[in-house]
Formats: structure tokens, C-alpha cells, sequence
């Protein structure tokens, strides 16, 4: 498989063009990885348009904290991204291997797996950094500027289907890492986090469409 260069780095147009060509990466797992981020830029954006308004002084603090939560969260998925296609790249160079022999066999077995594991976690990486940012696109829906209040639910949305993406990307490859117990506990977390991270997007939706500022959050 070509070597898959930052998607970073790509126009979005260019992006697309690969996303829709006929090779297998970019991917599911990337473009879950890439919503994710424009989420969190529009986490940025309302963060920004809040701060240093006296309308929403009060809510400071939270703004704050959404912000520096944003700027981590986007190269860190972006990053993710590139993680994601070099892991299938990885699994289907280890499928390609010889298996003529039981030596030969084991050999691939044991890198299908190894490649299997990396693609699961990769994409669960992605999962818990879409909660990280619905936990603060949620704290600040209300406690922010009103006017924006549409976008904070665009990211909402965003980070949620990021996340349900993401997470589907792990389920279907954790069948062939081989690994009980660490497709267990995986799935164990991930429905939690799902279950978080759609809570949160109700709330915030439920909110923009209230269109009024809430309490700020206790100290």
C-alpha cells in the first residue's frame, strides 16, 4: 500500500478526492476522526466569541477550560486520522503475508492480530477524545455567547457521529485481535462513553434551542 501522507496537510478538497477514490484509506476511520476535529474548531470558535464580552463574564472560567480542551483536541485527532490509515495499511500488508507454510502461518496470524489490536485502539483513541470535547461543548451550551448557540449544537452533532463512527471502527476489528478479555473491557468502555456522549448532545441540543444562559458552574 502507498504511503499515506499527513491528511493535515491536504486541502479539504483534496482530502475529499482521496476519501472518495477507490483505495481503502482515507477511511471510515478517518473521516470519523477528521468530524471530530472540525468539531472541536467550532468548540474554539465559540469559546472565542465569548471571551472578553462582559454579557458572559461569569462564564470565563468555562470558556477557558473549552478552549484549551479545543486547541488539544484538533491536531490530536487530526493526528489520529493519519494513525487510523497507516493501522489498516499495517493489517493489510500483515493479511498479504505468506502462509504456505504452519511457520509462515503462525507468523501472519500473530501480525493480524498485533495489526488487528491498532486498529482497534486507534479508533477508540478517537471515541474518548470526541467525549473530551462534548463534556466541554456541553458545559459551555448555556454558558456561552447565544448568538452561537447553533454552532455549539453543529459540534455537538459532529463529535457524536465522530464518536459512534469511530466506535464502530473499533467493534468490527476487535473480532480478529484474539483477545478476549481486551475486546471485553474495550466494548465495556466505549458503550459508556456512548451512552455519555449522547446524553451530552441531547443537553446541548435541548439547550440551543432554549436560547437562554444558565448558572455558571459551581466552583
Amino acid at each position: 500500500m502507498d504511503a499515506v501522507p499527513s491528511f493535515a496537510g491536504l486541502t479539504l478538497a483534496e482530502f475529499e478526492q482521496r476519501l472518495a477514490s477507490v483505495k481503502p484509506v482515507p477511511g471510515g476511520g478517518s473521516a470519523s476522526a477528521i468530524a471530530g476535529s472540525i468539531a472541536a474548531s467550532l468548540l474554539a470558535m465559540v469559546a472565542r466569541l465569548s471571551l472578553d464580552r462582559p454579557k458572559y463574564a461569569a462564564y470565563e472560567g468555562t470558556c477557558m477550560r473549552a478552549l484549551d480542551t479545543a486547541e488539544s483536541a484538533r491536531p490530536r485527532l487530526l493526528s489520529l486520522a493519519d494513525e487510523d490509515a497507516r493501522a489498516y495499511g499495517a493489517f493489510a500488508a500483515a493479511r498479504k503475508m505468506p502462509r504456505g507454510t504452519e511457520a509462515e502461518q503462525q507468523a501472519r496470524d500473530a501480525a493480524s492480530q498485533a495489526a488487528a489490536r491498532e486498529a482497534s485502539e486507534i479508533p477508540a483513541a478517537v471515541v474518548r477524545e470526541c467525549a473530551r470535547v462534548i463534556y466541554e461543548v456541553e458545559a459551555v451550551s448555556g454558558r456561552s455567547n447565544l448568538n452561537a448557540a447553533s454552532d455549539l449544537e453543529v459540534a455537538a452533532r459532529l463529535a457524536a457521529a465522530a464518536a459512534h463512527g469511530a466506535a464502530a471502527n473499533v467493534m468490527i476489528n476487535l473480532p480478529m485481535v484474539g483477545d478476549e478479555p481486551f475486546g471485553a473491557a474495550l466494548t465495556v468502555e466505549l458503550d459508556g462513553l456512548l451512552e455519555d456522549i449522547d446524553r451530552a448532545a441531547a443537553a446541548v441540543m435541548e439547550r440551543a434551542r432554549a436560547g437562554s444562559l444558565r448558572e455558571p458552574e459551581p466552583e
